[in-house]
């Protein structure tokens, strides 16, 4: 039997996300990101076409240089201007029942304190539909808009959000008792605090006395992404990941990191299967061949190579000039996205690739292309790869969802690879079969660990 994949709408609250040059498209609305109507009727879109959630990306600056120029980010709107997801999400809430809202957060850019309230407040309003996508930033000069001389060092930044992770589990999972609201209207006691608890967190970069002010949301801990594929990545990933986004070239890359993934997780003390992975996909379809070389035509025709590259970070002087295409990647420092230059080398085992091979590669990427039982045949591959879910990638807004419920959805759920209905419960549920963390995630070891308040110290 075919096992139905997941499928998440990969998003963001901007003009130009992942393929640029499309909102340029007589049809294209996604320039309409600050109208709240495009993001609701897009949720009931979404949620009429079964997907498990809108997963939405974010970043807090500009791709390029640390004090570089910024012409072309702003020219391209190429995630400038972007608004905040967060704040989007309680919309979508209030008009939808099952989809799952995740959204980026990156740990520079709040306080792990204010942060877990958020999402708890979050996951309290959605009744469990929350997931957080963790990300240490890629930025220079997002560091810089937090105070920060530089980015920190890449695996410095992932002993960074361990931490950060850490005191958020023990807000989600530790400060309140299961059993600590009473809503004891006789007795006049809403809640119990003996069984409300401080953390009293002290480590290398923060120091939360607590306790969590959002009393336990269905899921406590939100499902939890991550989207790294270095091997420090991978690390962090098989630690606290519950669910994954890759973006590999192919099936065969995506077998090695699933794999590599999973025997990384064994190692961690969890399970493979504790962790499903999402393969960024896009789709072009038609009825035959012909109708599928048109689409790729006017697609090709608003293509925006300039917002590939820029895109890339990679390649780009602080005057906003560029080296030579022929560049070797390895001529190039690189402190942000490392896992997709080491796909990239994985891809090209033979020679050291270059800043035109990047480029290429980011337009030409995770593109799934054929009449709908071709695209079911190719889903299977990757399925076979390794992957459980597909993140779909958008050419246009809402153009590209409505074209894959109307064109690809009803093959997908013939061939048993696309469910047929919703299941209840919270998002974890939906996707894992229950509300909490298991056991053996490192965040569950923080339930029942604070035991009783402690008495105040009086000082005379």
């Amino acid at each position: 039997m075919t096992t139905p994949l997941l499928f998440n709408a990969f998003l963001m609250n901007t003009v130009s996300h992942i393929h640029h040059g499309q909102w340029r498209h007589p049809e294209a609305r996604q320039h309409e990101f600050n109208d709240l109507s495009l993001w609701t009727d897009l949720a009931r879109t979404l949620e009429e076409g079964l997907f498990d959630a809108m997963f939405f990306a974010d970043v807090t600056g500009l791709y390029g240089p640390a004090g570089g120029q910024y012409a072309d980010n702003v020219t391209e709107g190429l995630q400038i201007p972007s608004n905040d997801p967060a704040v989007l999400l309680g919309a979508l809430a209030a008009v939808t029942k099952d989809i799952g809202l995740a959204y980026t957060s990156n740990v520079m850019q709040n306080h792990p304190f204010n942060f877990a309230r958020q999402v708890s407040t979050l996951d309290h309003l959605s009744r469990g539909r929350v997931a957080w996508n963790i990300v240490t930033s890629t930025q220079e000069n997002a560091a810089r808009n937090f105070g920060l001389p530089a980015l920190v060092e890449h695996d410095a930044r992932y002993d960074w959000a361990d931490e950060y992770l850490d005191v958020a589990y023990k807000l989600w999972e530790g400060s309140w008792d299961e059993d600590a609201v009473l809503v004891d209207k006789a007795g006049g006691r809403h809640a119990d605090p003996s069984r409300i608890h401080k953390i009293h967190h002290i480590g290398p970069r923060y120091s939360v006395e607590g306790p969590h002010l959002p009393a336990p949301s269905p899921q406590r801990t939100p499902l939890l992404f991550q989207a790294g594929g270095s091997e420090r990545g991978i690390r962090f990933a098989a630690k606290h990941a519950e669910a994954v986004f890759i973006g590999p070239p192919d099936p065969e890359g995506a077998r090695q990191h699933t794999a590599t993934a999973r025997a990384a997780a064994i190692e961690a003390g969890r399970r493979g299967e504790d962790i499903k992975f999402f393969q960024g996909l896009s789709f072009i379809v038609g009825s035959t061949h012909a109708e599928v070389d048109r689409q790729r035509a006017d697609l090709e025709e608003y293509s925006s190579v300039t917002g590939y590259l820029t895109h890339s970070s990679l390649g780009i002087l602080p005057d906003g000039s560029r080296l030579p295409e022929d560049t070797e990647l390895r001529a190039i420092p690189n402190n942000g996205g490392q896992g997709f230059v080491d796909w990239l080398r994985r891809a090209n085992p033979d020679r050291e690739p270059t800043l035109a091979d990047l480029a290429r590669n980011r337009i030409q990427r995770g593109i799934v292309a054929g009449t709908p039982d071709e695209i079911a045949d190719q889903l299977v591959r990757w399925q076979q790869a390794g992957i459980d879910g597909v993140n779909v990638m958008n050419w246009r807004l809402p153009g590209s969802y409505l074209e894959f419920n109307e064109r690809i959805l009803p093959t997908l759920q013939r061939r048993g690879l696309a469910k047929t209905a919703y299941s209840p419960g919270t998002l974890r549920r939906k996707v894992f079969g229950h509300d909490r963390l298991p056991e053996n995630h490192p965040g569950a070891r923080y339930r029942g660990a604070f035991g009783r308040a402690p008495k105040p110290v009086v000082v005379h």
